[in-house]
Formats: C-alpha cells, structure tokens, sequence
C-alpha cells in the first residue's frame, strides 16, 4: 500500500471520528477521537466473530504498510514540528528551573513508578517478565505527549506558566 493511500485512509477516518466527536460527544478532541477509535475497533472486532472477511482484509492491508517508515520518517516529523510550532521560548527560558525538574526527575520517578506497578500486576496475573521490561514500558510511557495536553490545558484556561512546564 503506498503512502498516499494511507494518508487518504487516515485522514478520511480522522475527519468522520472528528465530526462524530463535535457533533454527539463533545469532549476535548483527543479524549473524544481515543475513545471513537477504541469503540471502532471494538466494532470491527465483534463484526468478525460473524465473518472474518473485513478482519482478514484489514490484516492484509496492515501488513503492506512499512511501519517503520511510516512512524520514524513521515509522523514523528509532524509530531515534533508542531510541538516545537506551539513553543513559547521565551517562556520556557524563563520557565527553566521547573521545566528541567519535571523533565528529568519528574520522568525518573514515573518510569520507576509505572515499571514496578506494571511488575506486581503482571506477576499477580501469572506472567514471568523481567523487571527490566517493566522498566522499559515505564520509560516509554512516562514522557507525555504536550500537544495533546496543551489542547486540554487552553480549554480549561489553564495559566501560561503550567503550559510552559508542560511543553518542556
């Protein structure tokens, strides 16, 4: 599949989920297109206990799509371009002190908290897995993504100083 269909497909289903989020949930955009997009795979799932068709072609598709690609050079570049568009860098000078605690011992200490939780969960369900990947899992989760909590913080009316701590 090349990249202009994918694009195609992406964006068409972004516009339909955003318009059922404006017009039936009404919540903050990436609350509402998280929870279309769970509730839509869900669908696709329960429609394939029925007939596997749409399921055996939706893995078919997804198998021609070169993740790698996809995610390193085409998204990642948008994601970081438009966190660096929103970036007030005169606030985050001033706004450094904070700024480096939140992203340095803050992340520590939330890898740490994340792996060990995901540990004793996972051994209370039964499965064997190192602490180290525990750990692993903390550190990849633990930086959050500032655009989609900026789009939260500007609907509340959040102060310009949490915006900026957030964003660096």
């Amino acid at each position: 599949m090349d990249y202009y269909s994918i694009a195609t497909i992406l964006i068409v289903l972004s516009a339909v989920f955003g318009y059922i989020n404006v017009r039936f949930l009404k919540m903050p955009i990436t609350i509402g297109l998280m929870i279309i997009t769970i509730l839509f795979t869900l669908v696709i799932l329960a429609l394939s206990y029925f007939d596997d068709t749409l399921l055996l072609r939706e893995r078919e598709l997804i198998s021609q799509i070169d993740f790698r690609t996809v995610l390193l050079d085409i998204m990642l570049s948008f994601l970081l371009f438009a966190g660096a568009l929103h970036t007030n860098f005169e606030q985050l000078k001033i706004q450094r002190g904070p700024v480096l605690v939140f992203a340095t011992l803050g992340v520590l200490v939330s890898t740490f908290l994340v792996g060990i939780i995901m540990y004793y969960v996972i051994q209370l369900v039964g499965l064997n897995v190192d602490f180290i990947y525990c750990l692993l899992f903390g550190a990849l989760i633990s930086p959050t993504d500032p655009i989609a909590v900026l789009g939260i913080l500007k609907q509340a009316g959040a102060p310009k100083k949490l915006e900026t701590k957030i964003v660096g």
